[in-house]
């Protein structure tokens, strides 16, 4: 398994920053969330055609790659539809020209399920996105978050895509917290499409999900990484730590050191 983590987590460090303390911690690569003020990836300077050797480059020589460009594209948004193509198609692009195997986007624009979504048009619109990124060697990961949190539905939009260039990201949190699901479901019905997983944790409180660094709150997390360990899963766990949007959570300084050493101690 790749250890990685989210850009989402160190809103106010610049790339310098990010990549010495990917290289120092021991984490394999980053996702990519965001820099600094800009989060539309394929606008960050450092991913663009006269940048981007340098930047492989570097990462290179510190073992490091980028592992996924988390996209914000709602397939359900039919409102948009055209620009949620288009944007999604930047972001399959950027991937290929930085060697990054996968592309994230989202099926609902709640995290917490809120009501009904259009999944027929998250099915055509995946599979419209999962066709554009194969001649790119590009894979178009589909997220458990809103309805598809639910890991039965988001089985069966993957099922119906039925592409080698469409797969899921397994969020933690949304399958346990929202719809109850035990790690061993979530795990069974995401499976055969299975590529990358967001690891967080989390307390329900007054209603609401207050996060927590690893270890401090009730989503199974070891559960989760031994069952993976035993079944061989040879994808990315991803620490998703969403300071950008909660400015109150610690800092990337505390909280990335913990969830390697937390992780790694699981593994070894």
């Amino acid at each position: 398994m790749r250890i990685v983590f989210s850009t989402l987590g160190c809103p106010g460090w610049e790339w310098g920053e990010i990549v010495a303390a990917a290289a120092d911690l021991g984490y394999d690569g980053i996702e990519i969330r965001g820099i600094g003020k800009e989060i539309y990836a394929p606008s960050i300077e450092l991913f663009s055609q006269s940048k981007a050797a340098a930047t492989k480059k570097r990462l290179a020589d510190l073992k490091l790659e980028i592992s996924c460009f988390t996209s914000a594209c709602y397939l359900c948004d039919k409102q948009n539809q055209a620009d949620v193509l288009r944007i999604s198609k930047e972001y399959i692009d950027t991937a290929q020209r930085m060697g990054t195997a996968y592309v994230r986007v989202l099926g609902d624009q709640d995290s917490q399920p809120q009501g009904e979504v259009d999944t027929g048009l998250v099915e055509e619109n995946l599979r419209e996105l999962a066709t554009y990124a194969a001649p790119k060697g590009v894979c178009v990961l589909l997220e458990s978050n809103g309805v598809f949190a639910k890991s039965q539905l988001m089985a069966q939009i993957l099922k119906k895509v039925d592409s080698a260039y469409a797969g899921a990201l397994w969020d933690v949190n949304h399958p346990y917290r929202y719809y109850y699901e035990q790690p061993q479901m979530t795990y069974e019905n995401l499976k055969p499409y299975l590529r990358y997983l967001h690891l967080k944790d989390s307390l329900f409180i007054d209603g609401e999900t207050v996060y927590k660094m690893m270890g401090e709150g009730d989503i199974p997390n070891k559960t989760i990484i031994n069952m993976l360990k035993k079944d061989g899963f040879s994808g990315y766990l991803s620490f998703e730590w969403v300071k950008r949007w909660d400015r109150t959570l610690s800092e990337p300084g505390i909280v990335f050191p913990h969830f390697i050493h937390y992780v790694k101690s699981i593994l070894k």
